[in-house]
């Protein structure tokens, strides 16, 4: 039916551990790549290859395997996509580059430095799943913070990621107890300004 084949591979943790210890402990930096994100590639795979043969015929909108697949395709999908995202721009001292692009945007959009990181902190301890940054492509080019509830609620279609961060409580439970605050200030200070520039620029082409 012209699906993949779920051939999608768990790629290795961008970071080293001692890159990312003020946000997670050693423990989270393992269970979290190991088990939470994998887990999300597996089930992709496992999806897209049981739509190549599931019965379309049955589809319904009470329940129907193919309902409960097409459900379960984007939380997986997202699972995986949003965890790389996570990752990618870690491993940095904070300190952004006022003369980068992405800077330059968060200004035009949030008006601020400031501005974006209190409504990044903001969506993030609004939402029970992620805050993401992400360039909006598909009305005005603006940067926006998004809120999901979970993996596939919330975001916008046509806005590309390019800063996320996993406020489940697997996320910061076992370092910082439920302080999520204390979470989410810690992951924007640990942010890489130059990778997050990079994803901007990738995005912009």
């Amino acid at each position: 039916m012209g699906n993949s084949e779920g051939e999608h591979k768990v790629k290795s943790m961008p970071i080293a551990f001692d890159k990312v210890s003020n946000v997670m402990d050693e423990q989270t930096y393992q269970w979290h790549h190991d088990k939470h994100y994998a887990g999300y590639v597996d089930k992709r795979n496992e999806i897209e290859k049981s739509l190549n043969t599931v019965d379309r015929s049955k589809a319904n909108v009470n329940y129907s395997a193919y309902r409960a697949m097409k459900l379960e395709e984007t939380w997986n999908g997202n699972g995986m996509l949003l965890h790389e995202v996570y990752w990618n721009t870690m491993g940095g001292n904070g300190k952004p580059n006022d003369n980068s692009a992405i800077i330059k945007a968060i200004n035009e959009s949030f008006g601020s430095f400031d501005a974006w990181k209190a409504d990044f902190i903001a969506a993030g301890k609004s939402g029970r799943g992620w805050v993401v940054l992400s360039l909006d492509v598909m009305t005005d080019g603006k940067l926006r913070n998004f809120m999901f509830d979970a993996h596939n609620n919330g975001g916008l279609v046509g806005s590309i990621p390019l800063i996320a961060v996993d406020t489940f409580e697997h996320a910061y439970y076992h370092k910082f107890g439920p302080d999520r605050a204390a979470y989410l200030t810690a992951v924007v200070d640990n942010i890489d300004w130059a990778k997050a520039d990079a994803a901007y620029a990738k995005a912009k082409r």
